[in-house]
């Protein structure tokens, strides 16, 4: 595997078990496929309903214990296991990148986000609470945030170390238990090292549970009885049905979903600096990433100029094995590389024209370059999910302000141009939850408030002092020295 010695991901410790009070089988398991190669990587328990109902009561049941642990002896466990997980950092990057297909730099990425995102949720262990109201004589008001209970998070397969730690660690520091359900495609990154970092952390018995699994596992996070919250990362389509599942059963659900994310790059723009974020935001982990450029908005007089440079960079950017000395890997699945390739077909149909990249062997797609994209078209109105730079021109910053918002999406925008009053100007038009200023639509850390509106989410948010609002919830607390009469 190309992979030091294991010392920390030792197979006869996880291999086809589920996580909770501790590693144990259950019913089935799952076959983790490379998808470079289709080799077989390891196995890992499949989870079932009867397995989520278990493990939601057996949270339920360790979770009062956890809250009530010292805040500073929770903050601890998860600083240890950032340590952890700095401590094994060159072990895990191999296991990430053969997994979910990414490389090196980016599984580096991943285990750099969440060591602060651990050390982030260490942190609101020791921040205020709560407020004190205004009240009467004789009383004290106040309110509170407390643990909501236990926490569902169902994360998907893209970054999926990053979007199950940025859940499952503020969720932990508040005092809820969690129960996680990885993708069953990345379920080692997803899941299982998690599982191992709060295990060597000295996280109580029951307070994490992990369950790698499909539909039926994910569709009972969503329905079971102990779980009172639902955080999900993934599609529209299947954030739709997370939100059906959580409301009909009410629940509260934070949902993560897709985004159609425009980048407009106005006439004055620097065009060697903006070609280059573009080519980041559109083509960085083969544009499997909720916040991939997907859509380029150039203003008329500079289009032939961007393309040409965003041409030469995807024919000079290397595709393969994620541990090779290549820019972009593979698409996690061959179903996906079909719909990535159908979506692009379709638009050159339509009237687009492919001016790079277009083909592919297997599972890795080379990166593309579409001009004259239109309304109408599928490289224009969809979520690809795959390498694909979408170009459409435009006149006016009205023009460009009309089509960034001509989406049902509304996730991460990017204005460019050398006036910086301009840009932010036209951004402040933009429906969108993330809004960067020269720069592309790919960016997120530990300490702010990520989320989007309309299909790219229910408009809630993750990370920073977002985390209070969405892990916890209000209680108001009176406090008097002794009854007063009442007349009754």
């Amino acid at each position: 595997m190309n992979a030091p010695v294991p010392k920390f991901m030792i197979e006869a410790t996880w291999k086809g078990r589920l996580f909770g009070n501790d590693w144990y089988t259950s019913g089935g398991t799952i076959d983790v496929l490379e998808p470079a190669s289709g080799a077989h990587i390891t196995t890992v328990g499949n989870a079932t309903a009867k397995d989520v109902r278990k493990a939601a009561a057996e949270a339920r049941a360790a979770q009062p214990g956890w809250a009530a642990t010292p805040y500073e002896k929770r903050a601890e466990i998860l600083r240890k296991a950032a340590r952890i997980l700095e401590d094994n950092q060159e072990e895990l990057i191999p296991w990430i990148a053969r997994e979910t297909g990414g490389i090196p730099a980016k599984a580096g990425f991943e285990t750099h986000s969440i060591t602060q995102i651990l050390y982030r949720a260490a942190a609101m262990c020791n921040e205020p609470q709560g407020l004190v109201l205004p009240s009467d004589p004789g009383r004290i008001s106040l309110a509170r945030r407390i643990p909501r209970g236990v926490i569902g998070v169902i994360s998907p397969f893209n970054f999926p170390l990053i979007l199950s730690m940025r859940a499952v660690a503020p969720a932990l520091a508040v005092g809820n238990a969690v129960v996680l359900k990885p993708d069953p495609r990345t379920p080692l990154t997803g899941g299982v090292i998690i599982a191992r970092l709060f295990e060597e952390a000295g996280l109580p018995k029951g307070v994490l549970h992990v369950l790698p699994g499909g539909i039926e596992a994910g569709e009972a996070v969503c329905t079971d009885p102990d779980i009172a919250m639902v955080s999900f990362t993934g599609s529209s389509a299947a954030g739709r049905r997370v939100g059906e599942l959580a409301g009909k059963h009410l629940k509260k659900v934070q949902l993560e979903l897709g985004g159609k994310n425009g980048v407009i790059v106005l006439e004055d723009a620097d065009l060697d600096s903006t070609a280059s974020a573009v080519a980041f935001g559109a083509w960085f982990h083969q544009g499997q990433i909720c916040m991939t450029t997907g859509r380029i908005l150039v203003q008329e007089k500079i289009a032939a100029s961007l393309t040409a440079k965003l041409v030469e960079k995807a024919n000079h950017l290397p595709v393969g094995d994620p541990l090779g000395q290549v820019a972009l890997g593979p698409i996690i699945s061959k179903q996906q590389v079909e719909r990535i390739d159908g979506i692009v077909k379709d638009s050159i149909k339509a009237g687009a024209k492919l001016e790079a990249g277009g083909t592919f062997e297997g599972t890795f797609y080379k990166p593309t370059v579409l001009t004259g994209v239109k309304p109408g078209m599928r490289a224009y109105e969809e979520e690809i999910f795959g390498p694909v730079a979408a170009i459409t021109t435009f006149k006016s910053d009205d023009d460009a302000i009309r089509m960034a918002n001509d989406t049902e999406y509304g996730l991460s925008a990017g204005v460019f141009s050398a006036n910086v009053g301009r840009a932010l100007a036209v951004g402040n038009k933009l429906t969108t939850g993330l809004l960067h200023i020269n720069d592309q639509t790919v960016a997120d850390e530990a300490h702010i408030p990520f989320g989007g509106t309309g299909a790219s989410g229910n408009g809630t948010r993750i990370g920073g002092p977002a985390n209070w609002e969405e892990f916890t919830h209000w209680q108001w607390l009176t406090i008097k020295e002794r009854p007063n009469p009442y007349p009754f």
